[in-house]
C-alpha cells in the first residue's frame, strides 16, 4: 500500500484509507467480531489510515477501533472528531465548539480508543456559534500539550477553512465526495489545495448506492438510516439507479467492479485526495482495496463527466434537518 501526504504539515497515510463509522451505526446490524477481523485484515493489508468519531455509536466506534489496535498503536494512524453532540440515547443535540468541549472530548476519545495521543483530529461540524478562531485555538492548544499531532476539519466552508488555517495549519478536511457528490469542485477543493491542506473523500461510494448492490429501497434493512436519505427515497431512488447502471457499464468493459471504478475515479481526481470507503466485512474491504489497480485515463475520465456530470444524482445530501450543518 502506497503511502501519500496528507497536507504539508508532515502527515503520511495510506493511500486508501477505512471509514469506521458503520461497523457501529447507521448502516444496520452491527457485528463486532466481523469488524474487529475487517479491521485486523486492513492493516495486515497496509491500510494505516482509520476514520472514526465520537458521536458514532454513539460513543462505541472509538472503543471498538482501540480494541482492534490493541498491540498495533506504531501500525495506525488514527483520525476521530468531535463536535455534534448526542447523548446515551443517540439523540442529536446540535453542534459544539466552545474550547472547554473541544478539550473534554479530546480527553474522552483518548480514553475510548486507549491511546496517548490522537494523530488527526477533526472538528465534525462547525459550531456557527463559536469562532472558528476559538476552536480551532483550543484543538491547537490540544497540539501543544502531545495530544493531537495533527488538525482537520469537516464539511467547512473554505472561507472557514481560511481562518482556521491562520490560527494553526490545518492538515486535512474531510468532506464527501464521490461521482454523485461533487460540490467540493467548486470552491473547496481549489481552497485546500491553494493552502496545502489535504482532501479526505468520505463516502467515496455514495453511501454503498454506486456499488449496484442496493437494487431496491427493500434491500437495505430495517433500521439502516439511509432509508430516510433523500437520495435512496421515492422517485429520487429510480432516478439515481440510472446513474448506477453507467457506472456499472464502465466498470464491465473495464474489468472492475462498480465499486472499484468508483473509489478509482475519486482517487484519479489529485494526489492530494484519500478517499475512506467504509467496510463492515473482509469481501467488501478486500474488493475495494482492488481499486487501487485500477487506472482511468484522461479519455475515460472525461467519458465519466460527460456520463455523470456535477450534479446528475437527484435528492439533497442529508435529510433537511442535517443539511444546514453542511459548508459552514
Amino acid at each position: 500500500m502506497d503511502k501519500k501526504p496528507l497536507g504539508t504539515q508532515g502527515l503520511k497515510v495510506s493511500a486508501l484509507g477505512l471509514g469506521c463509522m458503520g461497523m457501529s451505526e447507521f448502516y444496520g446490524q452491527r457485528n463486532d467480531a466481523s469488524s474487529i477481523d475487517t479491521l485486523h485484515r486492513a492493516l495486515d493489508l497496509g491500510v494505516n489510515f482509520l476514520d472514526t468519531a465520537d458521536m458514532y455509536g454513539p460513543f462505541t466506534n472509538e472503543t471498538l477501533v482501540g480494541k482492534a489496535i490493541k498491540g498495533r498503536r506504531q501500525d495506525v494512524v488514527i483520525a476521530t472528531k468531535f463536535a455534534n453532540v448526542r447523548n446515551d440515547k443517540g439523540e442529536f443535540l446540535g453542534v459544539r465548539g466552545d474550547p472547554a468541549y473541544v478539550k473534554s472530548c479530546c480527553e474522552a476519545s483518548l480514553k475510548r480508543l486507549g491511546v496517548d495521543h490522537i494523530d488527526l483530529y477533526y472538528q465534525h461540524r462547525v459550531d456557527l456559534q463559536v469562532p472558528i478562531e476559538d476552536t480551532v485555538g483550543a484543538m491547537a492548544d490540544l497540539v501543544r500539550e502531545g495530544k493531537v499531532r495533527y488538525l482537520g476539519l469537516s464539511e467547512a466552508a473554505a472561507a472557514t477553512v481560511r481562518r482556521a488555517h491562520k490560527v494553526h495549519p490545518i492538515s486535512a478536511l474531510q468532506t464527501e465526495y464521490s461521482l454523485w457528490s461533487r460540490d467540493v469542485e467548486e470552491d473547496i477543493l481549489p481552497t485546500t489545495r491553494d493552502l496545502g491542506i489535504g482532501f479526505v473523500a468520505y463516502s467515496p461510494l455514495g453511501r454503498g448506492f454506486l456499488t449496484g448492490q442496493i437494487k431496491r429501497l427493500e434491500d437495505l434493512e430495517e433500521n439502516d438510516y439511509r432509508r430516510r436519505s433523500p437520495r435512496f427515497m421515492g422517485e429520487n431512488f429510480q432516478t439515481n439507479l440510472h446513474l448506477v447502471q453507467a457506472i456499472q457499464d464502465l466498470a464491465q468493459r473495464k474489468g472492475c467492479t462498480s465499486a472499484q471504478l468508483a473509489i478509482a475515479w475519486v482517487m484519479a481526481q489529485g494526489h492530494d485526495i484519500v478517499p475512506i470507503p467504509g467496510s463492515k466485512t473482509l469481501p467488501h474491504l478486500e474488493d475495494n482495496l482492488k481499486a487501487m489497480e485500477v487506472s482511468l485515463s484522461p479519455e475515460e475520465l472525461q467519458h465519466i463527466d460527460l456520463l455523470i456530470p456535477r450534479g446528475a444524482a437527484v435528492g439533497d445530501r442529508y435529510a433537511p434537518q442535517m443539511m444546514h450543518t453542511l459548508n459552514r
